[in-house]
């Protein structure tokens, strides 16, 4: 897993327009990376509304916002149109970059225990480090926390 402090790993991956974002493209910027499991679901549409909601707070401290999934592009699409999302879903598949990042994991599901995304958050400092984790998220009001987590680390 990817722990505050370290390098943030690499990722290249399409959003659901097909545009291909680089970590690498956003030096000089807070970068919010949120992992989450399944597009149009209920947790996962209340903390992508919650970002949709804080975007703008959170340009305004310089941040952009990047919500990850294995759902592909067209799903991604129709996710961003109905709920009118306003910034990337990046399209993950091979769930590479949730692997590197380790939001991948052990689940459990109505007494059913299997390995899938975890709904995490890691924020990307400008210089490419990571500065905060969020391993157990609660979808409700998670934008809000990861603004507030912000506002702070830029006082220091």
């Amino acid at each position: 897993m990817a722990t505050a402090g370290e390098i943030a790993p690499e990722f290249a991956l399409p959003d659901q327009e097909g545009k291909v974002h680089r970590l690498s493209d956003y030096r000089g910027k807070w970068v919010v990376l949120y992992f989450y499991p399944k597009d149009d679901t209920p947790g996962c549409t209340k903390e992508a509304c919650s970002f949709r909601d804080e975007k703008g707070r959170l340009e305004q401290m310089g941040a952009v916002v990047f919500g990850v999934s294995a759902d592909d592009t067209q799903s991604h699409g129709k996710f961003a149109l109905k709920y009118g999302l306003n910034f990337p879903l990046l399209a993950d598949p091979a769930a590479e970059v949730i692997k590197a990042y380790g939001a991948w994991g052990k689940k459990n599901a109505y007494g059913k225990e299997y390995e899938g995304i975890l709904r995490q958050t890691f924020l990307i400092d400008p210089t490419g480090h990571v500065a905060k984790v969020w391993e157990k998220v609660k979808a409700e009001d998670h934008a809000l926390e990861v603004a507030q987590a912000l506002e702070e680390l830029q006082r220091v």
